[in-house]
């Protein structure tokens, strides 16, 4: 296999319209720090062109792991780094792993993370975003992004086929660093963010199967899970009402419970697992979404501000 040397750089094409929508909304606009000032102006856009896609092979194998002895072998061959990333290109932890459970495996196991990412590398049309979760179901796989800039992916377990977890654009709401989960008692939830609120459903560490297998959450590794808990903002609320949504939560993508699991068609096509025109058109849908809803861009200090000035 060739080894990757370069982060992919894949852009979404996006039809212009909708990137001057989401970068000049009439709507109050909160001022972005310095740093984000850097990357964009949220009121004075610079409108980014269009990456490069610069994509080297990669070449993936099945390995069918047919007894106890394989998967020992397996675990003996390779350095931590390495098996931790095969582990999560199968959705699955070390003691997870099965006999007669088929695994796909990079020929030349990379030490580049974001170099399987089934992500892209920027997405233009989130640009404007200062942060966006995006968990695509399809392939079991969250990603975050920064300004459209993807900092970090991973694997999840979504909700199995009798309470799957349910599609749409949704906010960071609360969190806890543990939490009990109303189905049973007995099923604690480190690092648990809440981003569907009635719904009771959220993204939090529990183990990772290779299928998914919750009860509508969003499974993930430790690490990750605190990764997100420390990330992620939350909704600032007033009195009993929404002043500002969290962090944007974009859930979408169907997994297909009766074909084999997605990750395995790597090895027939390296390109198997990116995002589709029709999850592309819903993450549109979901930016469009987002940039009608004035609690996206309310400056509560703003706000404060001149509650102040009146009352002077």
């Amino acid at each position: 296999m060739i080894r990757l040397n370069a982060f992919r750089k894949i852009s979404l094409l996006v039809i212009s319209s909708v990137l001057f929508f989401a970068c000049n909304s009439n709507t109050q606009v909160v001022e972005p720090s310095v740093e984000q000032s850097q990357k964009l102006s949220m009121r004075n856009p610079v409108v980014k062109k269009e990456a490069k896609t610069f994509r080297k092979n990669i070449s993936y194998t099945v390995d069918s792991l047919k007894t106890r002895e394989a998967i020992e072998s397996l675990i003996s061959t390779y350095s931590n780094d390495q098996l931790n990333t095969i582990l999560a290109l199968n959705r699955v932890e070390k003691n997870s792993l099965r006999p007669e459970r088929p695994i796909v495996i990079p020929e030349c196991v990379s030490e580049d993370f974001n170099a399987y990412s089934p992500f892209p590398e920027e997405v233009n049309m989130l640009q404007c975003i200062p942060k966006t979760v995006l968990i695509n179901k399809r392939v079991q796989a969250f990603a975050l992004y920064e300004n459209g800039e993807l900092v970090k992916w991973g694997p999840v377990s979504t909700g199995k086929n009798s309470t799957k977890t349910p599609s749409g654009l949704n906010y960071g709401n609360y969190k806890a660093k543990r939490k009990i989960s109303t189905v049973d008692e007995s099923w604690v939830l480190p690092y648990y963010f809440n981003f569907m609120n009635f719904e009771g459903v959220g993204v939090h560490q529990y183990a990772l199967p290779g299928y998914p297998a919750s009860h509508g959450c969003v499974r993930l590794y430790m690490d990750d899970a605190k990764y997100i808990f420390d990330w992620a903002d939350m909704w600032d609320v007033e009195g009993s009402k929404v002043a500002r949504n969290g962090t944007p939560f974009m859930v979408f993508g169907e997994y297909d419970y009766a074909a084999d699991k997605p990750w395995i068609n790597l090895s027939q096509n390296m390109k198997a697992n990116d995002l589709t025109q029709e999850e592309i058109n819903t993450l549109e849908g979901y930016l469009q979404e987002y940039q009608s809803d004035p609690k996206n861009f309310h400056n509560i200090a703003s706000k404060n501000a001149e509650a102040e000035l009146a009352k002077a």
